[in-house]
């Protein structure tokens, strides 16, 4: 019975010794930085920083939270992208799953000029 109370003790008294280190304005720093890098999962649109969805609020406090416990952005990242998945990012990364969202675009561009080249073609031929 000990031992668990020292360990919900050290549980509890780490992280806030953590959160000593750094300032409110460095962790407000680096929370606000983060907050531009994730999509707000309700609005889709819009980032956490942006957002005025209840949801994005409560991101934004589990964000600092994270941060206050000593979490670098990168894990804070990797458990917002573990729960929500890749879509939280406000750039995906380049995987298999995304090619779509990276190369659509340019693709659809290319196959339109090809039809559009095709059309200018075909309308120029004589008879």
């Amino acid at each position: 019975m000990k031992i668990l109370a020292v360990a919900i003790l050290l549980a509890v008294t780490v992280p806030l010794a953590a959160a000593g280190k750094m300032s409110d304005a460095q962790i407000d720093a680096r929370a606000h930085a983060l907050d531009q890098q994730l999509r707000c999962v309700v609005c889709q649109g819009e980032s956490l920083d942006e957002s005025n969805a209840t949801l994005a609020a409560d991101l934004r406090n589990l964000i600092r939270t994270r941060i206050a416990s000593g979490q670098n952005d990168e894990q804070i990242k990797a458990f917002l992208v573990q729960r929500y998945g890749a879509f939280i990012l406000m750039t995906p990364p380049v995987a298999p799953s995304t090619y779509l969202l990276w190369f659509g675009p340019a693709a659809l561009l290319l196959i339109g000029g090809l039809v559009v080249a095709g059309v200018v073609f075909h309308a120029r031929r004589p008879g």
